[in-house]
C-alpha cells in the first residue's frame, strides 16, 4: 500500500477534523494545529535535506523547510501580537503522532525507495492539510487576522501539492 504512516495518520485524524469543524476549534486550537501541521512538515524535509537520492527531491526538501518555517514564524508573532496561547488539541497530538510515525519509517528507507515514498506522503499530507484549511481552519477562525493568514497561506500549500505531484510523476517513471 502506499499511503505512508502520516498519510494514514492523517485519515485517522480526518474524524477529529470533521467533529472539530461541527464545534468548531477555537482560535488557540487553530494556532496549534497550524503550528504542528508545519513543523511535521519542516522535520520531514529536513530528513529529504540529508537522505534524498534525487537533487531534486533534496531541494523540494529544503523548500519545505523554508517555507513552512516561515509560515511558523509568522504564526508565532501572530499569536503573540494577538496574545494568544497556541492550546493543544486531539487534532494537532495525532498529526504530531503521525509525523513522528512517518519520521521513523522514512529514516528506515535509502535512495529511490526514501524519495518515492517522501513524495509519496508529501502528496497525501499537502491535500488533507488543503482540506483541513478549506473545510475546518477557516471556516472556523474568529480572529479575522487569523483566517487572513490562513487564506495567505493556502495558495503556497497548492503550489507544494502541485509540485509533490510533478515530482511524484517524475519518480513514478
Amino acid at each position: 500500500m502506499r499511503a505512508s504512516l502520516l498519510a494514514a495518520g492523517l485519515v485517522l485524524a480526518a474524524p477529529l477534523f470533521a467533529a472539530q469543524a461541527q464545534q468548531g476549534p477555537s482560535d488557540p486550537q487553530i494556532a496549534h494545529i497550524v503550528v504542528t501541521a508545519n513543523q511535521v512538515d519542516i522535520d520531514a524535509g529536513k530528513l529529504a535535506e540529508k537522505q534524498a537520492d534525487s537533487p531534486d527531491v533534496r531541494k523540494f526538501g529544503q523548500q519545505m523547510v523554508a517555507d513552512h518555517t516561515s509560515v511558523n514564524k509568522s504564526a508565532t508573532e501572530l499569536v503573540q501580537k494577538l496574545k494568544v496561547k497556541p492550546e493543544a488539541n486531539d487534532t494537532s497530538a495525532s498529526l504530531k503522532k503521525g509525523g513522528d510515525e512517518n519520521l521513523a519509517k522514512l529514516k528506515k528507507l535509502k535512495g529511490k525507495a526514501f524519495d518515492k515514498a517522501y513524495v509519496d506522503n508529501e502528496v497525501t499530507y499537502h491535500q488533507a492539510v488543503i482540506d483541513a484549511v478549506d473545510k475546518t481552519l477557516i471556516p472556523s477562525a474568529k480572529n479575522a487576522e487569523l483566517k487572513a493568514l490562513l487564506e495567505k497561506v493556502r495558495p503556497a500549500l497548492v503550489q507544494h501539492l502541485d509540485h509533490a505531484k510533478h515530482l511524484q510523476s517524475q519518480l513514478g517513471a
